[in-house]
């Protein structure tokens, strides 16, 4: 039996060995109706990507920075800022009731927790946490956070995938509104649309960090709407909410957040002139390296942007306003080169309105992840 057994492995190596000689490889995988012919056509004529990269060098981008002047630059921020909200699809013509109502009020150590909730539109429900600092004199100059894609706003105001309190500012986020409050801001944290508690009954079967962009960012461009400008909407609903309560001070306010929520509080401070600082983390990049180079949500892409500007255009809407942006050098979701340059090209808006101190940039040693060394302390000069 042991001969037998001997001769029968021999005999299935010699099979291999053969089918190795023959095709050069012990596991040859198919690749696609293109195996064997490629050296019959150019490959490159296949991958859309390569193709997108092609037609980006010639996007007609009528409308990127291009003033040398003061007046010129705020001639370009109006007529991109007119383009920029048509191409997100708008906004509401009129601001409905807000029919804010508080749910529930917590204390902790050093600030006061209450969750909330307003509606944007009518039957369109936001939830918020207002945190206060209990050792700062009110009114609170206020930042509203947005988190990125993950669990929604919970993730960013220490509440656990329980439900529970932490303390240990864990995940890539690193409960980024709590370390506003602990910097004497008051923190307005609001969950994006899509996430969260924010989501079908179908998308949340999945699990607490399953997400609803795709069915919701796709059912906005139905309506030639697009999420950016359903989020940036919220955001605008919120700093009306902040105008509301006498211990917020309207006239500082900022917006924070990262990834998704850095693409919000970019566009946000773009559009809505009444936000004073944006602090925008681990999204500031080009379109080109980020969104158009690899795989990602739907709710980043807005139809026909190209057209007319890039993202550091849009980040150049905020000048003289302050703005600060922190990326981490091993990023893999936004390029840290591409991240430089867009930040080169905006610091140029800011120059030619004289405020190139109103503008700063943090690259860090990390990956994908909320970082805060320098931005907290530029974000208390700004706002103080």
């Amino acid at each position: 039996m042991a001969e037998l057994i001997s001769r029968r492995k021999l005999g299935i190596a010699a099979i291999a060995s053969a089918a190795l000689a023959q095709t050069g490889s012990a596991a040859t995988t198919y690749g696609g109706a293109l195996d064997g012919v490629e050296n019959k056509i150019n490959l490159s004529e296949f991958d859309p990507v390569a193709w997108t990269m092609e037609r980006y060098k010639s996007a007609p981008l009528r409308l990127t920075f291009r003033a040398s002047t003061a007046s010129e630059t705020e001639d370009w921020q109006h007529q991109l800022r007119t383009k920029l909200t048509e191409l997100v699809g708008g906004f509401p013509d009129e601001r409905s009731p807000l029919m804010a109502r508080t749910l529930e009020v917590r204390d902790y150590p050093g600030y006061r927790r209450e969750k909330l909730v307003f509606e944007s539109r009518p039957g369109v429900g936001v939830l918020a946490y207002l945190l206060t600092p209990k050792a700062k004199p009110t009114p609170y100059a206020t930042v509203i956070c947005v988190p990125g894609h993950g669990r929604g706003v919970d993730d960013i105001v220490g509440i656990d995938e329980h439900g529970n309190d932490r303390t240990d500012k864990s995940g890539y986020q690193h409960d980024f509104a709590i370390q506003a409050v602990e910097h004497g801001f008051a923190a307005l944290a609001i969950e994006p649309m899509a996430f969260g508690c924010r989501r079908d009954a179908r998308t949340s079967q999945h699990g607490l960090s399953a997400t609803a962009c795709q069915p919701t960012a796709g059912s906005a461009l139905q309506f030639g709407e697009t999420m950016i400008g359903w989020r940036v909407w919220d955001t605008m609903r919120a700093i009306d909410y902040i105008e509301t309560r006498p211990n917020l001070d309207a006239k500082r306010v900022g917006v924070m957040g990262i990834s998704g929520g850095g693409t919000c509080t970019l566009f946000s401070a773009a559009l809505d002139q009444r936000v004073q600082f944006a602090y925008v983390s681990g999204y500031l990049n080009t379109f080109r390296d980020s969104i158009m180079s690899l795989s990602h949500c739907m709710d980043n892409y807005i139809p026909g942007i190209l057209n007319w500007a890039e993202q550091y255009d849009v980040a150049g809407l905020i000048a003289p306003r302050y703005l600060f942006s922190e990326a981490g050098d091993r990023d893999p979701i936004f390029p840290v080169h591409a991240s430089r340059e867009s930040f080169a090209r905006v610091k140029k808006v800011y120059e030619v309105l004289d405020a190139s101190d109103h503008c700063a940039q943090e690259v860090f040693s990390g990956v994908h992840e909320f970082h805060g060394a320098q931005g907290f302390p530029f974000m208390v000069r700004a706002l103080a």
